[in-house]
């Protein structure tokens, strides 16, 4: 890559492009914050990639680099305020860099010795090369982004590290309008003001479906929270009154959850948490819906299920969190293995139990209780005695060990 000098025009270009990524990103902060919270787990995509690419058609390498490391900067400050892990952000700027040192290579082998190619763009030629050079810059921060998230959680599905695709058509649309912004500014720079107007407006209108789902979902679990839960029990309570159906409601809670945060710290808890939810979420049917209720406490609706029906689907959920070997780091930083995770279900069916949603939501927690108080690691369905409850498990299925067990694979229960 060859390194011309900095020029007084280069200085002014940097100097604009380094105000719209910092007004964009002061003017989607509240928004941006809550969507990287929803996304752990996928790579999060913010359109800063106008600004980044833009600095591609027109600075130096070095002032590239140098618009990234502010806008990263400024991001951790102001928008995470210091409470993103500092190796994240690194290694996202570092990406970036990457992936617009390669653009730069694509666009520096098709136009060779010119300055700023935001000039040069004219033709076919132009069409063609900057479709090579975005595809390169989305291929390069993309895959890098992708293969850490897979190396790094190794128990979650590769397709939850993939994102949606919804995602490539956004940083396409940002090469885009990157690619509008540095040929204005080389041709018509008063307009330029316009355009940043205009890139804020459509971050605005493309983040409000993102933002209204992020405050549908709990942050830590990525289930629904509560408020939203409950609107959709309420939802498909209706419809089974209409449609003559049933409709099964569990809660369900992790026994002796605290000894997990007690021993390990929370973060180690919520990384627990987060393992748990994935399994309920692979062991009920796509329909059904799955809500945190707080703290350890889960709630699963299943429409169209009979009684025997809904405690096959809880004991089959409480199978996949016995199942459970979560890797996560202990209180001195050493790296262990959380299992012998059980938990107790509450359960109660439309409309042998309850009418409406309260009333089930009741049944479901007296059932908790006595699944609680039966000892734990079961699942009772609402107004059942003991004997009336089905042998779910032989004994020493799970054999889990009361306490912590401090070796490299610990047990909870």
């Amino acid at each position: 890559m060859n390194l011309t000098p900095v020029t007084r025009q280069d200085w002014i270009w940097f100097g604009l492009l380094v105000l719209a990524a910092v007004a964009h990103l002061e003017a989607s902060s509240g928004i941006e914050r809550i969507r990287e919270i929803s996304s752990e787990g996928s790579p999060h995509n913010h359109l800063q990639s106008v600004w980044f690419f833009a600095s591609v058609l027109l600075l130096p390498p070095p002032l590239i680099a140098a618009l990234i490391l502010i806008s990263y900067t400024h991001s951790w400050l102001r928008v995470y305020q210091r409470r993103a892990l500092t190796h994240r952000k690194a290694f996202s700027a570092a990406t970036v860099v990457l992936a617009c040192a390669a653009a730069y290579a694509v666009l520096t082998a098709i136009y060779p010795g010119t300055e700023s190619f935001a000039l040069a763009l004219d033709g076919p030629l132009a069409l063609a090369a900057i479709t090579a050079a975005g595809a390169l810059y989305r291929l390069v921060n993309y895959g890098l982004v992708v293969l850490v998230l897979i190396a790094t959680n190794p128990d979650r599905p590769a397709r939850k590290a993939l994102g949606h695709a919804s995602d490539q058509l956004m940083i396409a649309g940002a090469v885009g309008l990157a690619t509008g912004i540095a040929v204005v500014m080389t041709t018509r720079p008063w307009w330029t003001p316009l355009l940043i107007v205009t890139v804020l407006a459509l971050h605005t209108g493309l983040l409000l479906p993102q933002f209204r789902d992020a405050s549908r979902t709990d942050a830590k679990t990525g289930l629904f929270e509560p408020t939203f839960w409950a609107e959709l029990t309420s939802d498909e309570l209706d419809r089974a009154k209409r449609l003559g159906g049933t409709l099964g409601v569990l809660l369900l809670d992790l026994d002796h959850f605290k000894r997990v945060n007690d021993g390990y710290g929370h973060l180690a808890g919520d990384m627990v948490l987060r393992a748990v939810a994935d399994a309920i979420k692979h062991s009920v049917r796509g329909h059904d819906m799955v809500g945190r209720y707080g703290g350890e406490e889960f709630a699963i609706v299943v429409p169209g299920m009979e009684v025997d029906d809904v405690r096959g689907a809880a004991e089959r959920v409480r199978a996949a969190i016995a199942g459970l070997m979560v890797t996560v780091p202990d209180l001195d930083g050493d790296t262990r293995v959380v299992s012998g995770l059980t938990a107790s279900v509450g359960a109660a069916v439309y409309p042998d139990h309850g009418a409406d949603r309260t009333s089930l939501l009741l049944a479901a927690d007296a059932a908790l209780y006595d699944a609680k108080t039966a000892g734990r690691d079961c699942t009772r369905i609402a107004g059942e005695t003991r004997k009336d409850v089905p042998e779910a498990r032989k004994p020493g299925q799970y054999s889990p060990r009361l306490g912590l067990v401090r070796d490299d694979t610990d047990k909870v229960s």
